[in-house]
């Protein structure tokens, strides 16, 4: 296994499942917006900190569901599913029309802080890594030695930091384009979730 293809397949997964509009992203393009870029970077670091919590024990409940042939099989099947659901959401997703400007309050906590609670908060995280290490699994493209583990881990960490920063940096302009940006990603979830889908079917098929 290529540690290195691990590290950027956690990157890429992170990446691009956060990428759409969300309570952690929207909030670093409202610090960004009211205190700055360099209180979006704490932010962002505080946000990070946890995912390397949630990405380890993702991995962990993940090897030992894959312990079960029962249970594996169940989920690649429910995989292909929710991938396809996910494909027509984000579809249906891209054709809103502009999302309302967000109106989350940020109180007086420093970044830092801000980041480790709405990260905390974040139910869909360890689910999310749990999914994207279940189809890597499937596809032999994940082990669960030491070494794999961390790159995979390391690499969703900074996905994770790198879009937090991306929206913290260009604030503004996102905040102009919000609509556009939206459907524009939408439609590429779209796409990568269908080809997830299909892919799975197909290796489905030939492990019979």
């Amino acid at each position: 296994m290529n540690f290195i293809s691990l590290f950027f397949l956690g990157f890429f997964f992170s990446f691009v499942g956060s990428i759409s509009p969300s309570m952690l992203n929207m909030t670093a393009l409202k610090i960004s917006l009211e205190n700055g870029k360099k209180e979006t970077y704490k932010y962002s670091l505080g946000v990070s900190f946890i995912v390397i919590l949630q990405a380890y024990i993702a991995v962990f409940l993940t090897k030992y569901i894959t312990e079960n042939q029962v249970v594996l099989d169940y989920l690649e099947k429910s995989g292909i599913v929710v991938f396809i659901f996910l494909s027509f959401y984000f579809y249906k997703e891209s054709k809103k029309s502009k999302p309302k400007k967000a109106t989350i309050n940020i109180k007086k906590e420093t970044p830092f802080l801000k980041g480790i609670l709405l990260s905390t908060l974040n139910m869909f995280a360890i689910p999310f890594f749990c999914v994207v290490t279940s189809i890597l699994e499937a596809l032999s493209l994940f082990s669960f030695n030491f070494i794999a583990v961390f790159f995979f881990v390391l690499g969703s960490v900074i996905g994770t930091f790198y879009i937090l920063f991306f929206y913290g940096k260009y604030a503004k302009k996102i905040q102009k384009k919000t609509g556009k940006f939206t459907k524009d990603i939408n439609i590429i979830l779209s796409i990568i979730t269908s080809l997830v889908a299909f892919f799975s079917v197909i290796k489905l098929f030939l492990n019979k």
